[in-house]
C-alpha cells in the first residue's frame, strides 16, 4: 500500500525549521533537568526503583480520597510521601511513596508505618495488595547500570553501521537516537514524571525503533546513490526520504495508536512507560527525516569546502 504516491516535499529545504523545532525542545528539556537537578539533586524525578525507598499499593473498600490519605500520612509524621491513583478507579487503589530512606534497615518499616497511619488517621476499609522496598545503594546501581545500559546499546548501534555502511551513516543514526533519548527524557522532567525501569526499557525499546527506521531510509539513499551518481546529494536525499514515506507514515502511525491507547486506557501503572512510548515514536520518526539525513548532506558540504571528495557509498549491485 502507498500513501504518497509521487510525493515530492522538499525536507532538507525546511531544515532549519526543523533545527528551530529540535533546538526549542532540546534546550527546554536540559533547563527543566538543570531545575531538577537543583532542587531534587537529580536531572528528572526519580521512581522508587532508583531513589530507593517503600512503594505500597492499597485497595480501599470506597472510592479513597486523595487530600484525606495525605493528611493522614502527615498526621503520623510521613511528611513528602507520594500519593497517586493506581490502576482504573473502578478498583478503588491508591500508590503510596515514601521519599528516600538513608538507612536500609528502616526500609521494610515503611509499610508498617503507612498502614498504622491509614487505621489511625484515614476510616476506609483497605487491605494491602503490594509492597516494593528498594534500597538506596540498590537504588544507585540501578541508576547506574540504566544509564551503560543506554550508552552501550547506541555505541553497538554506532559499530554496526560503521560496518553496514559508513562511519558517517553511523554517527548521523546515532546523533539521531541521541536526540530523542534528550527529547524524551526532557519530556519527562517537563512534566515532572518519575522515570522508573520500565520507562528506561521504553527508551531502550526507542532507540532500537528509531535506528530501525533511520536505516530504512539510509538503504533508500544508498540503492538510490547506485542508481543516480550524477544527481545532487540534496536532491537525491530529498527524493529516497519521500519513496519511504509510505512506509514511515504507515508503521509508524500504526504503532503510535497502540502506543496512545496504552497511554489513554492502561491506567498509573502504565503511565510513564507509555508516555515515553508516545513521546519516543513522535520524534523518533521525526528524527529519521529531519536530522539524521540532514547529516549525510551537511558532511557532505562540509568536505567540499574542506576541497576533498565528498562520497557517500552506494548500495552493490545484486548478482544474479
Amino acid at each position: 500500500m502507498e500513501l504518497f504516491h509521487g510525493a515530492n516535499v522538499d525536507w532538507l529545504g525546511k531544515k532549519w525549521y526543523f533545527l528551530a523545532f529540535s533546538m526549542i525542545f532540546s534546550v527546554a528539556g536540559i533547563i527543566s533537568m538543570g531545575w531538577h537537578w537543583a532542587h531534587i539533586g537529580s536531572p528528572v524525578p526519580l521512581g522508587v526503583d532508583f531513589r530507593g525507598g517503600t512503594e505500597v499499593q492499597v485497595q480501599f473498600t470506597q472510592p479513597p480520597d486523595i487530600n484525606a490519605i495525605r493528611k493522614a500520612t502527615d498526621a503520623a509524621g510521613l511528611n513528602g510521601a507520594s500519593i497517586v491513583n493506581y490502576d482504573v478507579p473502578a478498583n478503588h487503589e491508591v500508590l503510596i511513596s515514601l521519599p528516600e530512606q538513608t538507612n536500609e534497615s528502616a526500609l521494610d518499616v515503611g509499610r508498617q508505618r503507612i498502614e498504622d497511619a491509614l487505621h489511625a488517621h484515614y476510616d476506609n476499609p483497605f487491605t494491602i495488595r503490594n509492597v516494593q522496598v528498594v534500597g538506596p545503594t540498590v537504588g544507585k546501581q540501578l541508576e547506574r547500570q540504566a544509564g551503560l545500559a543506554t550508552l552501550y546499546s547506541m555505541i553497538g548501534m554506532l559499530i554496526y553501521l560503521w560496518f553496514r555502511f559508513q562511519l558517517i551513516y553511523g554517527v548521523a543514526a546515532v546523533v539521531a537516537c541521541f536526540h530523542d533519548t534528550l527529547i524524551t527524557v526532557g519530556a519527562f522532567a517537563l512534566t515532572n514524571q518519575e522515570i522508573s525501569l520500565t520507562v528506561i526499557a521504553a527508551i531502550l525499546t526507542l532507540v532500537g525503533y528509531s535506528m530501525n527506521d533511520t536505516i530504512v531510509v539510509f538503504d533508500r539513499i544508498r540503492e538510490n546513490l547506485r542508481l543516480s551518481r550524477r544527481e545532487p546529494l540534496p536532491d537525491l536525499v530529498n527524493r529516497s526520504i519521500n519513496q519511504t514515506l509510505s512506509r514511515t507514515v504507515l508503521t509508524s502511525g500504526l504503532t503510535f495508536l497502540t502506543v496512545l491507547s496504552l497511554y489513554i486506557f492502561g491506567g498509573e501503572v502504565l503511565k510513564g512507560f507509555s508516555f515515553a512510548l508516545v513521546v519516543g515514536i513522535l520524534i523518533g520518526t521525526y528524527s529519521s527525516i529531519a536530522v539524521a539525513s540532514p547529516m549525510l548532506v551537511a558532511y557532505q558540504e562540509w568536505r567540499a569546502k574542506k576541497g576533498k571528495v565528498a562520497t557517500l557509498p552506494a548500495a552493490k549491485r545484486s548478482r544474479v
